[in-house]
């Protein structure tokens, strides 16, 4: 294997008998994980024995995402990275702000003076998409400023900074995963319809919570105006249908137990009774194939 090849690579072990490793590689770094003592202790004694490897214990911190790890639970956050941010951009010492995002204020193209250093205003936003990795809670906002990366005026730019207040007041904010005796699935759908004012798209959301625990979640703006909240809905449903479907068949091939079945759950009725209604109403043709996929 190339170099190159092997940046960004992952390998799982089965030895069937519910005993499992795993592997992620990236660069010169491994990560060996699984439920298989023996194996990886073996592993390690192989990888040692032909490479000139460092064993450094338990995962503490990897692409600059911190672990801390108990008998009953794993937590991740990105306080470094976060704090790394807030120090570059001079925002360390800011006032903090409750919300990520202002409520009053809809972004639109155009909106205020053209920046003198537009990259600056890029390389930030691509720093904070890389926060999300485990913190959600600011992926809309993020996903919103994310929109003007070609043509960012002070409007964007203030939009930024209140996200780093926001981050600010929340540093060690991450996920915790703990184990809480079951395999149950479930998906949430939503959609803002034609939130953007500038072009009247609709924005979809969806989240997937596996055992209790945050595992998959996405905010997005849709493609194609949408003529109907029903439609935006059922648009978001398929979206996270997309993500459900792909997960079950990560899980399984990864053996992750028993697998029950999945749920989604959405708020519009409308959606819902398109969903459930084996009748195609000619008022839904215009949703296309979204309707079928999830059936």
């Amino acid at each position: 294997m190339s170099r190159s090849e092997a940046d960004h690579s992952v390998f799982f072990h089965h030895n069937g008998h519910d005993k499992c490793i795993y592997l992620v590689i990236y660069v010169d770094d491994i990560v060996i994980t699984g439920n298989d003592h023996v194996g990886i202790s073996k592993l390690k004694q192989h990888l040692s024995s032909h490479f000139q490897t460092k064993d450094l214990g338990k995962l503490k911190y990897f692409l600059g995402i911190q672990v801390a790890q108990s008998k009953t639970d794993i937590a991740i956050s990105q306080r470094k990275y976060a704090l790394d941010i807030l120090t570059e951009t001079g925002m360390l010492d800011c006032r903090h702000a409750d919300t990520r995002i202002d409520p009053n204020v809809k972004l639109v193209p155009g909106q205020g003076e053209p920046l003198e250093n537009p990259g600056r205003y890029r390389r930030l936003v691509g720093k904070l998409n890389y926060l999300t990795i485990t913190r959600p809670d600011i992926s809309f906002a993020v996903s919103v400023v994310s929109q003007f990366l070609q043509a960012s005026c002070s409007s964007h730019w203030d939009a930024v900074i209140r996200i780093l207040r926001y981050i600010k007041g929340a540093l060690g904010q991450g996920l915790l995963y703990e184990d809480r005796g079951h395999s149950q699935i479930i998906g949430y759908s939503d959609a803002d319809w034609a939130g953007s004012p500038s072009d009247r798209r609709s924005t979809l959301e969806y989240c997937i919570i596996i055992e209790g625990n945050l595992i998959s979640w996405k905010s997005k703006k849709q493609d194609m105006v949408a003529r109907s909240s029903a439609e935006t809905e059922y648009r978001a449903m398929a979206l996270a249908t997309y993500e459900l479907i792909w997960l079950k068949q990560l899980l399984q091939e990864l053996k992750y137990g028993e697998l029950k079945q999945m749920q989604l759950i959405c708020d519009n009725q409308a959606a819902f009774h398109i969903a459930s209604n084996l009748v195609f109403h000619e008022r839904t043709k215009h949703i296309e194939v979204d309707c079928h996929f999830i059936r």
